[in-house]
Parts: structure tokens; sequence; C-alpha cells
């Protein structure tokens, strides 16, 4: 009989104190993990900083919310997010070093170098058991774009890759030498990792364009809970349309609640009858966004904003929308409010490029509208909202998206694979920074 797993999965924050994608995959993953084999044993450690907790005396290790004993916060202040490093590299031995000689964990699994730091995974790979394997999620472009990791330029246009021009000139206040620095330490930290995922074929191929191999990048698709009954479609009066659009997601100026908006007034300004529903929060945001975004609610009068909701309010929410929005102003890698939306039989109108545009089939199962350009989104809005027939035929080219049962059976084989062969030589990605990329 095989013995079980130990896995340890880290991720930047926890979904119950911080509801973004990347964390609510990695702890869905965690939990279906456990569900799936039983007698697993596993941590799932979650940073966190003063926005979220305060420190306890003593350790960096706090009880994660909903008193789960194998979840737990790791508090991480500490944090550089230029060069990705955690400055408290002392802290994080004395917390580490107990936790690897209690759980021994044969995988060692991590969503995000964010809080943790690089300085993490070298510890994790100095202090993992003999034969242990480590496996880092690439969920964007953190790893190869300095600016945040959107792959956007200072003029907001969409960049295909580093360089060191174009990563100056976006940046200008940084040297040359910080770039490179920046680039050689996530290297060398990318080295010491027995095995890449990433959800999405672009994304992937972004990495490998930077210099990343491509033989250590495996390709996992995300995927949501598929259980229960999706949302009903909205039932339709006499000579009703399909009109009610609907954005799911944090209100940031990347994810294009503005472009939205703008589209929206478009619509409005030319008689368009419709409805744009914004759900999210707009936490961390600067004051400068909120009043542009408060501007531009109040110039579009068919929106409203319902503000922030949890996952069990979504199907209510998705409910009263025929179209999901992902107006993204950045390429995306595998958004889950696409899978949300198929989830539940809505069509998705999204970007035309980067990993929304590979989730959504033009014409198949939504419709790709041009990144950044609100002309170009209420052209695409209203062909949704007056051509006969299209949203009908949308519905029925909609695949249901993958449960979280397939994507934990995808996850166990990679590890399973892993612990069959030795660690392979590990190669830092060559430099990339003397690449101009080629305009989007």
């Amino acid at each position: 009989m095989t013995a079980p797993l130990r896995i340890l999965m880290l991720a930047h924050n926890h979904p119950d104190l911080q509801p973004g994608g990347t964390e609510t995959i990695a702890r869905n993953l965690f939990r279906t993990l456990r569900d799936t084999l039983p007698g697993l044993a596993g941590l799932f450690l979650a940073a966190t900083t003063g926005a979220q907790r305060e420190p306890k005396p003593g350790t960096l290790l706090q009880a994660a919310p909903g008193g789960q004993a194998d979840e737990a916060l790791m508090w991480l202040p500490h944090f550089d997010r230029f060069f990705l490093s955690q400055a408290d590299t002392q802290g994080l031995g004395m917390a580490f070093g107990p936790l690897m000689d209690s759980l021994r964990p044969d995988i060692i699994h991590i969503h995000h170098p964010l809080q943790f730091g690089l300085e993490t995974i070298a510890l994790l790979r100095r202090l993992a058991p003999r034969g242990a394997k480590l496996v880092m999620t690439l969920h964007d472009y953190f790893a190869i774009c300095p600016r945040e990791g959107q792959l956007l330029r200072a003029d907001g246009r969409l960049c295909t890759g580093p360089s060191l021009d174009a990563c100056h000139h976006c940046l200008p206040t940084r040297p040359a030498s910080d770039l490179l620095m920046r680039q050689l330490a996530i290297g060398q930290a990318a080295s010491l990792v027995d095995a890449l995922v990433s959800p999405s074929h672009f994304l992937r191929d972004r990495f490998v364009a930077a210099g990343w191999d491509a033989a250590r990048i495996t390709v996992l698709p995300n995927a949501v809970d598929i259980r229960g009954a999706p949302a009903p479609h909205r039932a339709l009066p006499d000579g009703g349309r399909r009109d009610r659009f609907g954005f799911f997601g944090h209100v940031n100026r990347f994810k294009g609640s503005l472009l939205a908006l703008d589209a929206s007034a478009r619509l409005s300004a030319a008689g368009v009858a419709h409805g744009l529903a914004l759900h999210g929060g707009a936490a961390h945001q600067s004051s400068e966004f909120l009043a542009e975004f408060k501007a531009a609610l109040a110039a579009a009068p068919a929106a409203r904003h319902h503000g922030i909701y949890d996952a069990a309010e979504l199907p209510r929410r998705i409910g009263a929308a025929d179209w999901v929005i992902v107006p993204s102003l950045w390429f995306e890698n595998a958004p889950l409010v696409v899978l949300e939306a198929f989830r539940h039989g809505r069509p998705v109108i999204c970007g035309d490029a980067g990993g929304m545009a590979e989730l959504v089939r033009d014409g198949v199962d939504g419709l790709h509208a041009p990144i950044g350009d609100a002309e170009g989104w209420a052209a695409t809005m209203r062909r949704a909202v007056q051509e006969p027939g299209l949203w009908d035929r949308l519905v029925q080219g909609i695949r249901p998206p993958a449960g979280l049962d397939a994507m934990a059976r995808q996850h166990l084989d990679l590890y399973r694979a892993l612990l069959r062969r030795p660690t392979p030589a590990r190669r830092a990605p060559r430099p990339a920074q003397q690449r101009q990329p080629e305009a989007a």
C-alpha cells in the first residue's frame, strides 16, 4: 500500500482574509487533497501582514480563520515587492525549522513568493527531508515583470516580456543593476524548485520567451467547486433581451472597472438599454483611483456597484446577470471568474489576448473585445444585447469547467511522478534582459 503523502502548501494569504484567485485555488487544492487522500498529513500555511492581523509575541505563526487544525498563518510584514525578498530571515528560520522537523513533508508546494520571499524557497530547499520535492505554481507574471507582474508598460500598452531597456523605461528610478539583480535572484530561486506549474498555456509561453525552461513547466488548469445546482438563467419578460452584464472581482484599475463603466456610459448615450452590476470590493486602492471610480460610476446611469461579496453569495449575484464581463487591461492568466461564469451557464465577454482569451472561445462560448478600448467594448456589448439568437447560441457552446477533484488528481499525479524520480539538475533561467519585446 502506498504511504499517504505529507504536504506543506504555502500561499501568500488566506482566502478568508483576502479572497483572491491564487489564495482560493491554493486552499481549495489543499482541502480537496485532504478529502481525496484519507490519512494525508499536511499543512496549509498562509502569509499575513498587519493589514489583516496583529503580530503575536514570540512567534510568526498564528491560528488560521475557521479553526482548521491543518491550516495556519505566518505573520510576515517585512517584504520587498520589487526584489520579492523577505527581510526577516531569522524569523523564517526559527518558524520553519521546528515545523519542518515535525511535518517532514514529501511535497512542498509554493503558490506565490509574495510575502514569503525568495529566501523561503532557499530555506525550504535546505530544510526539506532527503527526497522531498519542491513545486511552485506560476499564478501570474510577477517573476518576469518587475512592475507588479502586470506586463503593462508605463503608457498602458501590453508588454510581451522583459528587456533591460523596456523595464527601465517603466521604472526609470530603478538602476539597471536592480533590474538585473532581481532577475538573477528569481532565477536562482527557481532553479531550486523541482517542478513549475502554469494554469495556462499563455503564461507558460510568456515565461519560456523570457528564458525559462519549457521542459520544467507543466500546464495544469485551474478548477472551481461544481457541487450544487448552477444559478438558473434570468427569467425574461415578454420581448425582453439578454442585456444584463455582471463584473465580478476586485475593483481596481487593472481589472478594468473604469473601462466597463466607460463602455456602459457610451451605450446609455447611444440609447441602448442595459444594466451593468459591479460586484467586488475596492480595498487598498488609492484615493485617486477611488475618485475616478466614483466619477465614472456617476457618469454611467445604467451601472451599479454592489460591493464586496463572499463565495456563498456568488450564485445569487450571478443569477441576475446574462453575461459575465472580464474587462481586464492586462493579459490575465486563468481567471477563476471565467470558470465560475461557465459553471453557471453564462457566456463571457473578455479581452482578446492572454489567459482569459485562452479560456473563452470567441463566438463559441463568449465574445472577445479589444483590451483597453472602451469604444470597442461598447460595440461588443451592444452586439451582445442586440444580435438575435447570439446569447442562446453561446450558452449552448459552453463546456462545464472541471471540478476540484479533477484538479487535485492532476496535481497528485504530478507529485507522485516527481517522487518516483531523482531530483533533476537545476538550471536558472537564462538572462533575457537584453531582448527588446515587440509591442502586443
